[in-house]
C-alpha cells in the first residue's frame, strides 16, 4: 500500500529533520535528511520547528502520485484559506448533506444530540474516493473504507439508501466494478483490498436489498446478478492464508462452499461454521431475490432452496433454559451438541461473536418455518421474552447483548408472532438503557455507525429487514419527523398521545399510511419510501389491539 502526500505551511520552518523508527531501536534521525520504509514494523516521520506561535498546515493525500496530491490541496484548500473558512465550509457540507435529511420539532437536548451523532456517525465510511483507484481505471464510482458489511448489512445499508439514494446507487456500482476488476465483491475493503470476511459474502445481502427497493440507475444489474452468482458457486482460493481462520479464505466470497453445496451444511472442517451456515442461507435468499427480478426462474429455484438450508443445522433435541431447538455445529454423522448460553467464539470457532441463542434467529426470511420449529407463536415469545430478562443468562445481564451485529434483528421478531407491543418495549428499553449522550454513550465498538443506524432506526419507530421490501412498525420517538429522501419527496412521521421524547406512552393505539387506516404490523418500501409518505400513530400507555391484519412476510417459508 503507498499513499503520496504533499503538504504546505504558510511560514518558513527554522529547522526540519527526518526520523526513522523502530519499536526496538526507537526513532533515529537521518543525516541525509530522507527516510523511506517498505516495512510495517519500521516508521518515518519528519519533525519541523518554526519561531511562529501558529502555523497553519495543508497537507492533501493520494494513492496515484504526489502530483495528485498536490493538486487536491491546492483545489481544496488554496493559498490564503482561512482556516475559519475551512470549518465553516465543512460545518455547512455536513449540515446541507447530511444532518438537514432529518428534522425535528423536538426540542428535548438529549434526543437531538443522540439523533443527529448518529448521522454523524453512520455517514462518515464508506469514502467516495472516485479517480483515486491505483488498481483500475473505470468510468464508474469507486467506494472503499467498508468496514464491513457483516456489521451494516442488518439496517446501516438500509438507512443509507433512505437517506443517500444518489451516493447509495453510486456504491452498488462501485461495489458491482470492484467484482468486475477483482473476480468478487467485497465483504470489507480498504487501502484498496478486500478483507476480511467474518460470515458470509455479505455483499450479496447489499446488492439484494437495492434490487428489491428499485434501485436501478446506470446499475448494470446483469453484471451485478454474476458478482452473486460468482460468491454463490465458486469459492475463492485460500490466499492469503489467515492466521486466525487458516481453513479457507477470509478475504472474499464464501470459503466454506465446498459443504454447503455438497453437503447443504458446513461441517467443523470450517472454522464459523454455524454463522457461515446461517449467514450463507440469507445469502442464497438474496441471490434468489435478483434472480427472480431478472426472470432467471431456474436459478431462482434453485437459491429459494439453498436459502432454507440452515434447517440442516437445526438441532429440536438441543435445549436451554427450557426450550428446545437451535442451530447447532454438525458434521456428517450428525449434530453436535453445545451450550447455547456459552457458545460464542471467534474467528476459530462455530459461532462468531454471538451465541447460538442469537443466530438461531438470523434466517428472517424463513421466520414462519423458525416459529414453527420453535414450538409456535407463544413459545417464541417466551424464548424472546427470556433473552431479555435479567439474569437468564447465569450472570446478571441478558442473553440479548446490545454490543453484537447478529442481536439487531432480535427485539423486532415479536411482530412475527403478534406482539407488536413487545417489540416496541423491548427494542426502546435497550435504546433508552444502553444509549446515552456520554463518554460510554454507545453499548460497544462503533463498528462503522452500526450501532448508532439501529438507534436511528429506533428513533424512526420502522426496522428494515435486509433482502426485503418489508419494514416491521414499532414507534416512533418523536411528535414530529421529516426524512428528505431526495428528489422532492419526503416521509412524515407524526406521534400524538405520546411524550415527544419516547420514554413513555409509546405504544401504538392506530396508525394512519398515507391518511388510511393501517392494520398491519409492517409496510413496504413501496408504500412510504419509493415516492414519500406519510406515518401518523397515536401512541398510548399501554398495548392496544390495532393491529389485526397478516402478519409480515416469510418467502422462503
Amino acid at each position: 500500500m503507498r499513499v503520496m502526500g504533499c503538504g504546505y505551511f504558510d511560514a518558513e520552518p527554522v529547522s526540519n529533520a527526518t526520523y526513522i523508527g523502530t519499536d526496538a531501536q526507537g526513532s533515529v534521525k537521518q543525516k541525509s535528511g530522507f527516510a523511506s520504509s517498505t516495512s510495517g514494523s519500521t516508521r518515518v516521520g519528519g519533525l519541523f520547528s518554526f519561531q511562529d506561535d501558529v502555523v497553519t498546515s495543508r497537507v492533501g493525500i493520494s494513492w496515484i502520485s504526489t502530483q495528485k496530491a498536490c493538486k487536491h490541496v491546492q483545489d481544496e484548500i488554496p493559498h490564503g484559506t482561512e482556516f475559519t473558512s475551512v470549518v465553516e465550509a465543512t460545518k455547512a457540507e455536513w449540515n446541507t448533506t447530511v444532518l438537514s435529511k432529518v428534522t425535528t420539532t423536538n426540542t428535548n437536548a438529549t434526543s437531538l444530540e443522540l439523533l443527529y451523532t448518529s448521522l454523524y456517525f453512520m455517514h462518515l465510511i464508506p469514502t467516495n474516493q472516485t479517480g483515486e483507484n491505483p488498481s483500475w481505471s473505470s468510468s464508474e464510482p469507486y467506494y472503499q473504507d467498508i468496514f464491513t458489511y457483516w456489521d451494516l448489512f442488518r439496517c446501516s445499508t438500509a438507512l443509507m439508501q433512505v437517506l443517500q439514494p444518489t451516493a447509495y446507487e453510486e456504491q452498488i456500482r462501485s461495489l458491482i466494478d470492484i467484482f468486475r476488476f477483482e473476480g468478487y465483491l467485497p465483504d470489507a475493503r480498504s487501502s484498496n483490498y478486500n478483507g476480511r470476511t467474518q460470515g458470509g459474502s455479505n455483499a450479496d445481502n447489499i446488492l439484494a436489498d437495492a434490487y428489491v427497493k428499485g434501485v436501478r440507475g446506470s446499475v448494470n444489474w446483469e453484471d451485478g446478478y454474476k458478482a452473486l452468482v460468482k460468491d454463490a458457486e465458486v469459492a475463492p482460493p485460500n490466499d492469503p492464508i489467515d492466521p486466525m481462520a487458516p481453513d479457507s479464505s477470509t478475504k472474499e466470497g464464501r470459503g466454506a462452499l465446498p459443504d454447503w453445496i455438497r453437503l447443504g451444511f458446513i461441517t467443523p472442517k470450517y472454522t464459523r461454521a454455524v454463522t457461515r451456515a446461517v449467514e450463507y442461507a440469507c445469502n442464497d435468499f438474496g441471490v434468489y431475490q435478483v434472480a427472480t427480478g431478472l426472470k432467471k426462474h431456474d436459478d431462482a429455484e434453485k437459491y429459494l432452496n439453498r436459502s432454507r438450508n440452515w434447517r440442516n443445522h437445526w438441532n429440536p433435541e438441543q435445549t436451554s433454559l427450557g426450550f428446545s431447538g437451535f442451530v447447532v455445529p454438525r458434521n456428517t454423522s450428525g449434530f453436535l451438541e453445545t451450550d447455547p448460553l456459552a457458545d460464542s467464539g471467534y474467528w476459530g470457532d462455530p459461532y462468531y461473536e454471538a451465541s447460538s441463542w442469537a443466530y438461531s434467529w438470523a434466517s428472517v426470511h424463513d421466520m414462519k418455518e423458525m416459529v414453527e420449529r420453535m414450538g409456535g407463536e407463544k413459545t417464541v415469545v417466551d424464548r424472546l421474552n427470556t433473552m431479555f430478562t435479567e439474569g437468564a443468562s447465569g450472570s446478571s445481564g441478558m442473553i440479548f447483548d446490545p454490543t453484537n451485529e447478529p442481536m439487531f434483528n432480535i427485539p423486532y421478531l415479536y411482530n412475527y408472532v403478534n406482539r407488536q407491543d413487545l417489540s416496541v418495549a423491548q427494542s426502546r428499553k435497550v435504546a433508552k438503557k444502553y444509549f446515552n449522550t456520554g463518554v460510554a454513550g454507545l453499548p460497544g465498538n462503533s463498528d462503522a455507525g452500526a450501532m448508532q443506524t439501529w438507534l436511528l432506526w429506533n428513533m424512526i419507530g420502522l426496522y428494515p429487514i435486509t433482502g426485503q421490501t418489508t419494514f416491521l412498525i414499532h414507534s416512533p420517538w418523536f411528535e414530529s419527523l421529516v426524512i428528505d429522501l431526495g428528489g422532492g419527496k419526503k416521509l412524515r412521521v407524526t406521534a400524538t398521545g405520546g411524550d415527544g421524547n419516547g420514554d413513555n406512552k409509546i405504544y401504538v393505539q392506530s396508525l394512519k399510511v398515507n391518511g388510511k387506516q393501517w392494520r398491519k404490523n409492517w409496510l413496504t418500501w413501496g408504500d412510504v419510501f419509493e415516492n414519500g409518505g406519510t406515518l401518523e400513530f397515536e401512541l398510548g400507555d399501554s398495548p392496544s389491539d390495532w393491529f389485526t391484519g397478516e402478519l409480515p412476510p416469510s418467502p422462503a417459508s
